[in-house]
This record gives structure tokens, sequence and C-alpha cells, in this order.
């Protein structure tokens, strides 16, 4: 099998390679001769998840975070994640910066105003009425639990066992690797080779899904500055489109200069930021920001844990109402993502200690993301009309809510059209939105190549290829299989592959444990290099 690689110019593992690339192509191939089995098969398995494993999402999360808080407070919070010696490659400003290129961008741009809305004209907590200052207060409350802080629990975790076993021990770059503590030299066999193939395909469908997702976006917003029709044929022609630069930039190797755009692109999303802020009710956002921080953390601890037990008013608890589409499917959504951002996170961090990782990763981009939605959901829900505010508004009350009831990707380009310069603001949103997910889907295709080869060296370019329009053709069929530009089948599909991820995800908490435990095991030492023979 390694001759074939040689053979044809692949410099891989030819076992996860080949095994993850026949799986995708069959799973295209299904979808398209076979649609409607494939889409009653995954809305099955998304129903019985949701319904049976909720709960363990829920609590799995807040479990992940309750560890990391005590690996950063523990005296293993001095452990630094790499030689002993080691110390950060790049400055605090660099590495905050970084982290929000990795993770949070796409993600902004897409629910910014669609959560805000969704929940404020539709409250999912009991006893509340919509367009209320206490759905307002609500609506903001749960789209940062959504995407602040337990968003970037399940992007920090992995990306702490990445960073330690492979920056510490010099490990394959292979999510097997993180356990070592727990299997050994099992990792180069059959059980560590299915952990890798899980991962490459986890992270291939959490990819398509953000860019079908954002696909979707810009064709909405096409449609706002054109008229054009944002039906599945124009979302699929900006798909190849993204898909055909990521592939470009592949083949000129312009990692440089996709570090540069990405670098431009966030901050054309803080310029997009404070635009709406002065263009906007400046004093009103202004103290909004200072009232979410207590908004959200007076939340927290009940939203965190809140599982939705009474849904429809099923005395058995079976049945998931509106958690099992929101706060279910963000958690598997973003678990498939974590082996990107969790390697893309390591590769930068090393030489810091765990303490500085947890903390840093945790807050700097949970603090963006609280003041972003700060803005813009506050605004939006301005404009659509709060409390008694509304009952002046006349027929503009309700218009950004019936603009997300109608297209979800719509949300952003509809709260434009409230604000000055309105072609001039969506089309730079659209340009935003184009650019990071062109750069996600060429970092991806890095990072997936990286999971097979095991390597943080490139593999040669046409592996990378391969990847970048595997993304693409992966999230063309899932589009088609939605039949139209919309979430539910996206939802469907990454919560059936969400699950195996997270699976694997929670067991890399005693594996750490186990790494932990050796580096103080005569509890005098601790900070010692353990040798992987000690495992």
């Amino acid at each position: 099998m390694e001759a074939l690689m040689q053979r044809f110019g692949l410099r891989t593992d030819p076992v996860i390679f080949l095994v993850s690339a026949a799986l995708t192509l069959i799973f295209v191939i299904l979808l398209v001769v076979a649609p409607g089995p494939i889409g009653t098969a995954f809305e099955s398995g998304r129903a019985w998840i949701v319904t049976n494993l909720g709960w363990f999402f829920i609590l799995g999360v807040n479990v992940w975070l309750g560890f990391l808080i005590w690996a950063a407070a523990s005296r293993h919070g001095h452990i630094r994640l790499g030689k002993r010696d080691s110390r950060p490659e790049y400055s605090n400003l660099s590495w905050f910066t970084m982290l929000f290129a990795g993770g949070i961008g796409t993600v902004l741009m897409f629910w910014g105003v669609a959560e805000p809305i969704s929940h404020f004209s539709e409250p999912p907590l009991p006893g509340v009425e919509p367009y209320t200052q206490q759905a307002a207060r609500d609506a903001i409350a749960i789209s940062i639990y959504h995407l602040g802080l337990h968003t970037w629990t399940i992007f920090t975790l992995p990306g702490l066992a990445f960073a330690y076993f492979i920056h510490r021990y010099d490990l394959p770059v292979r999510v097997s690797s993180v356990f070592y503590p727990l299997l050994r030299e099992r990792i180069h066999g059959p059980i560590g080779k299915t952990i890798d193939i899980a991962a490459v395909l986890g992270t291939l469908f959490g990819v398509a899904v953000s860019l079908g997702l954002g696909s979707s976006q810009i064709a909405a917003g096409l449609s706002a500055l054109f008229g054009v029709n944002d039906g599945v044929p124009l979302t699929i022609a900006i798909l190849a489109v993204l898909t055909a630069v990521a592939v470009a930039s592949i083949v000129a190797g312009l990692d440089k200069g996709v570090k540069l755009l990405s670098n431009l692109n966030i901050g054309m999303a803080v310029i997009l930021m404070f635009f709406v802020l002065f263009a906007g009710s400046t004093l009103f956002l202004l103290r909004g920001i200072v009232e979410t921080f207590g908004i959200y953390f007076s939340n927290l601890p009940r939203l965190a844990f809140w599982n939705d037990m009474l849904a429809n008013n099923d005395p058995n608890g079976e049945g998931w109402g509106w958690q099992g589409g929101w706060t279910v499917f963000y958690w598997a959504w973003t678990v498939t993502w974590s082996p990107f951002i969790g390697i893309f996170v390591a590769r930068i961090s090393k030489g810091r200690t765990i303490r500085e990782f947890v903390f840093g990763v945790l807050l700097a981009p949970s603090l963006f993301t609280l003041i972003w939605f700060a803005i813009f959901g506050w605004q939006a829900m301005q404009f659509d009309g709060i409390g008694v505010v509304r009952e002046q508004m006349g027929e503009s009350a309700g218009a950004l809510s019936r603009a997300v009831a109608e297209s979800v990707p719509l949300a952003m380009f509809a709260f434009f059209e409230n604000l000055p310069l309105v072609q001039l603001v969506q089309g730079f949103a659209i340009v935003i939105v184009a650019i990071f997910f062109a750069t996600s889907s060429d970092s991806a295709s890095l990072v997936i190549d990286m999971l097979c080869t095991g390597t943080e060296e490139p593999g040669p370019v046409r592996q990378r290829v391969f990847w970048g329009v595997s993304e693409g053709l992966v999230a063309a069929m899932l589009i088609v299989l939605a039949g139209e530009v919309g979430l539910e089948a996206l939802q469907q599909v990454i919560t059936v592959v969400g699950l195996p991820i997270f699976c694997l995800v929670f067991m890399m908490i005693p594996s750490l444990i186990k790494g932990f435990y050796l580096e103080d095991i005569d509890h005098v030492t601790i900070g010692r290099r353990p040798k992987l023979t000690e495992f």
C-alpha cells in the first residue's frame, strides 16, 4: 500500500488517507443516488440522539469546562506545553488575534443578528412573552451562552490535549496521539487509525456544514443587493467559487498571503462592528455592552444546565423541542470543528503554560463574542421593537423577525437596511464572509492532511487539493439534500456525525489526568517530563 502511495506521489498514512477518502466518496455517491433514504436515515438518527443523548451533550460540555478550570488553577497549571525551557513564539496580542481568526469570525457573521432575533420573537424559556424586555435579555444571554465560554470550552480541551502530548512528547500530529496514556503503542494500530479516520471525517463534515451555511449567507447577501434568486443553484455556484479560490491558494502555495488575508479579514470584521456601534444607537449600545456582562453571568448557571426536560409537556421527558434544534446542534457542530481548531490553537500556543493556555483561549474570544452580540443583538432588537417602543413603530415593528423567519442567512443583510450606506455595507459584509470561508477551507484542508500524515510539515499539494475539493463536494451534496437553502438537513447530518467526535473528546480528560499524574508522581518534582515508557 505504501508503494501505491509513492506511485501517486502521496506522502501520508495509506490506511487513514484511503479509508477516509473512500468513505467520503461513498457518502457523496449515496447522496447522488439515493438522497431520500439517506435524508431519512439522518433524520431518524438525529431524532434518537437529541431525545436520548441531548442531556449527555449538555452535561459533557459543563464537565469539560470544570476540568479545564481545575487544570489551570491546580499545581499543574504552570506546566509548559513543550520543553521545560520553551517560551511562547507570539506576543499576547498576536496570539489573541490568531485565536479570533481561527474559530469565531464565520460563526459571528452568520448568527450575530439571526440568533438574538430568533429568541426575541420566539422566546424558548417558559413564561416569557415575545418582544418584551425580558425576552430581549434572555435572547442576549442564550446567544452568548451558545457562542461564548461553552463554545470555546469545546475548542480548548482538544487544543490543550494536542499541545500537551504533541509538543511535550513529540508524538505524531494526530488525534490518536492524545490517547497514548490509555492505548500506548496501540495508537499506531487499528484502534488508533479508527480514531484518526473518525476525526478526519468529523472535521470534513464540520467544515462542509460551515461552507454550506456561508454559501447560503453570501447568496442571501447577493439577493439583497441585486435582487437575484438565492436558491440552491446560486448557493452551489457560490460554493464552487469559494472552493476554487481555496484550491487555487493551495496550488499557488499562498500560505503567507492567506495569513495576511485572514488578518485583514479580522480587521474588516472589527470595522464593521464599530460601524454598527457608531451608526446605530451609540449610547444605547454602550450601556448595553456594560449590562450584557451582568445578564450573561447571572443567567449562565441556569442556561448551562438547562435540559428542556419539560419540552412538549411530556412527563416522560421524550422529545427535545427547541433545545434539540439549538443547543445540541451547536455542541455537535462545534465538536466536529474541534480537531481543526484544536490543532491550530495548539500550534500557535507552544511554550505557554497550561494556565496561560486555558484562561487565554477561554476568555479572550469569549469576551469578543460578548461585545459582538451586545452590539449586533441589542441594535437588531431595537430595530425590531423592544417592549413599549414596539407599540409606536407601526408596520416596521417585527420586520427583522419576519426576515429571519423567512431566511436565517438573510438576517444580517436585512439588519443593514436600517443603517446608512446600505449597499456599501452589505457588499462589505459579503466580502468578509467570502474571505472567512475561503481561508477556512484552505486551513481546514491543511489540518485534515496533517491528521493523515501525522506531521506539521505540509504534504504534497495534491493531497491538500483533494481535501479542499472533498469539502466542497460534501457541502454541495448537503445543500442538495436539504432541498432548499435551510438549516434542518445540515442540523441532522452534523448531529449524527458529531456524536462519536464528542465521545472522543470526552476521553481526552482521563488521558490528560494520567499525564498530569506522571508529571508529579513523587509529589515533589512537579513539572518533571515523564518518558513515554512510563505511561
